[in-house]
C-alpha cells in the first residue's frame, strides 16, 4: 500500500496534545483575564460614584437643595440615565445616603448596594472615589 494514501488526517495522539496544550494555556489565562474584569468593573464604579457626587453638587449649587430621588436628577436632565453599578449590573441596587438635617433634607451621596469586597479589600458599600 502506498503511504500517502494513508496519511489524509490528524491522528488521534496529534489531537488530544493540541487540546492538552490549549486547556493548559486557557488555564494559565483564565485568572488574569477574570482580575482584569473585575479591576475594570471596579475602576467603572469608581467612575460612577465620582460622577454621581459631581452631579448632586452640582444640583445642589443650581437648586439649592439636595435632590430627593436619583430619578429626579433625570428628570431635570442632570444625568441622561441612572448609571448602572457594574458590581451588580442594576441601576436599581444603589444605596442612597440622605442627609439629616433641614438644610441637607434628600440625597447627599451615593454607595454601591453590591455585596463583597473589592480586590483593594475594601466593602463595596464603603467605596469613596
Amino acid at each position: 500500500m502506498n503511504r500517502r494514501g494513508l496519511t489524509g488526517g490528524f491522528s488521534l495522539i496529534e489531537l488530544i496534545v493540541v487540546v492538552a496544550i490549549v486547556s493548559v494555556l486557557l488555564l494559565v489565562a483564565y485568572p488574569r483575564y477574570q482580575s482584569s474584569v473585575d479591576r475594570a468593573e471596579y475602576v467603572a464604579l469608581l467612575g460612577n460614584l465620582q460622577q454621581f457626587r459631581k452631579t448632586i453638587d452640582h444640583y445642589y449649587e443650581d437648586k439649592g437643595r439636595y435632590p430627593d430621588s436619583l430619578e429626579r436628577l433625570v428628570q431635570e436632565n442632570y444625568l441622561r440615565s441612572v448609571p448602572v453599578d457594574p458590581i451588580t449590573g442594576s441601576s436599581g441596587t444603589w444605596i442612597l445616603m440622605r442627609g439629616t438635617g433641614i438644610d441637607t433634607s434628600g440625597i447627599v451621596d451615593v454607595r454601591s448596594g453590591a455585596h463583597g469586597v473589592s480586590w483593594s479589600g475594601v466593602p463595596y458599600s464603603e467605596l469613596t472615589p
